[in-house]
């Protein structure tokens, strides 16, 4: 099964962090999945590194498709459908990485690794 990582859940699993649920560590520990990071995530955690949003991930920001080929995942370009997508996504959800995620999760009907219950407002399989 092919699983997209919501931002934080990346950053959590990198850190081994206890706020990971159980079933979300399993789906991602699960050898037969294939697990993928976006370039928005690499965006994000970056930027929120540099506002200082984020001073714990400085390893990750330093070297983000590093980790992602050092886990064995797979990085997830953003195409101009994506883009396209995430900018005709109604609602109000504002955060334009978790738009660029849901658009992508739409876009190739992944299911995504995230805490975040705005998600569900767009139809996007969450897995928590």
């Amino acid at each position: 099964m092919e699983v997209l990582l919501d931002t934080h859940a990346f950053v959590w699993w990198i850190a081994d962090s206890g706020r990971l649920s159980q079933a979300a560590r399993a789906v991602i520990a699960d050898a037969t999945n294939e697990i993928l990071v976006s370039a928005a995530s690499a965006l994000e955690i970056t930027t929120k590194y540099r506002l200082g949003k984020l001073p714990e991930a400085d390893a990750l920001a330093l070297d983000v498709s590093g980790h992602v080929d050092r886990q064995g995942f797979e990085e997830l370009a953003i195409a101009m459908t994506d883009a396209e997508r995430a900018g005709r996504l109604p609602g109000p959800h504002r955060d334009p990485f978790d738009r660029m995620l849901i658009a992508q999760a739409l876009l190739r009907d992944l299911p995504i690794v995230s805490t975040d219950s705005t998600f569900d407002a767009y139809a996007v399989d969450r897995l928590w």
